[in-house]
């Protein structure tokens, strides 16, 4: 657990790279105050103050679990709303960001990777994330493979398939990407053959029982599924493990009326996090708090990547 420090091939990139190259707000959202993000609308005609939140986590394998995990949290929010919440399960970044910017989802939890995707195209307003008790924050992307595949170094990994979670995933694609290029000069269908399992955790799973030879990954994913037996530490080998990146960002859609957005960062910033199944899920990583993020600045590093890779914001 630790706050981002650009130390690998990405700090490269980052001096290549402008952070901030490229990226703008889908046409339909205004950002006068330069922050980013879309502003709340000025007009309270377009501001909506819904009965129901509908509130999602980024997708996992198993959203049955996850439901149960943030119940507790979902309830604390209701309680200060004084609206009914609801856990909505994603199968997909893209679904997830689809759902946010038709108006059926409210408050999110968007993974490193498709947080920038879903600010622009979806008017996403990320403010929070999890920290530690000291406020370090963060995970690695790390490339895993299993014992006796024949890889030892990431070089290895040439004429073998190499597991992806899906495009808009920082650990699970965008920085493997990056790293692989800039450090080893592998390319995706030139050096290896991509494959795509749709999570983290089917990715880890995918490994741990042989069926790719290698994946990228979050350690953080890893090191809550070992902590949950699902998978044994001895099952899978780390070759590659990255800088440190933020973690999943929490917030709203830019159109809810202002003081029901104050509500919602009220109930992160005064949850109790001690004794709940969100304390017992996320302090696996270490995880005790929501602490306030920028945008604008914690997530340069991840728009740098985005800009490494040639990612453009087109918007449905």
């Amino acid at each position: 657990m630790k706050t981002p420090a650009y130390l690998t091939a990405l700090a490269a990139l980052a001096v290549a790279v402008p952070a901030q190259a490229e990226f703008a707000l889908d046409d339909r959202y205004v950002d006068n105050d330069g922050d980013l993000v879309a502003d709340i609308p000025e007009d309270a005609s377009e501001q909506i103050d819904p009965d129901t939140l509908i509130f999602a986590y980024t997708p996992v394998e198993d959203p049955a679990v996850y439901a149960e995990v943030w119940q507790g949290f979902l309830d604390h929010m209701a309680e200060l709303t004084g609206k009914n919440v609801q856990f909505f399960p994603v199968q997909s970044n893209a679904a997830q960001i689809e759902a946010m910017r038709a108006g059926r989802l409210h408050v999110a939890g968007f993974n490193t990777g498709s947080n920038p995707i879903a600010v622009a195209c979806a008017g996403f307003r990320p403010f929070a994330m999890m920290a530690a008790e000291d406020g370090s924050y963060g995970y690695e992307m790390e490339i895993i493979t299993y014992p006796g595949s024949g890889i030892e170094a990431v070089e290895d990994i040439k004429g073998k398939e190499l597991a992806f979670t899906s495009e808009t995933s920082n650990s699970g694609f965008k920085a493997p990407s990056a790293i692989l290029k800039a450090e080893f000069e592998m390319v995706a269908d030139t050096d290896f053959t991509p494959a795509f399992s749709g999570a983290h955790d089917s990715s880890i799973l995918g490994v741990a029982n042989k069926d790719y030879a290698a994946a990228s990954i979050a350690n953080s994913v890893k090191a809550r599924m070992i902590d949950r037996e699902v998978i044994t530490e001895d099952q899978v080998v780390t070759v590659y493990q990255s800088q440190t990146f933020p973690t999943t960002g929490y917030g709203t859609v830019h159109n809810l009326t202002p003081e029901l957005q104050d509500k919602i960062r009220e109930a992160f910033f005064t949850y109790e996090w001690e004794g709940t199944k969100l304390a017992e899920e996320f302090g696996r990583n270490g995880e005790d708090q929501f602490i306030e993020i920028s945008f604008k600045d914690d997530w340069a590093v991840i728009r740098t990547i985005d800009d490494a890779n040639g990612v453009v914001y087109e918007c449905q």
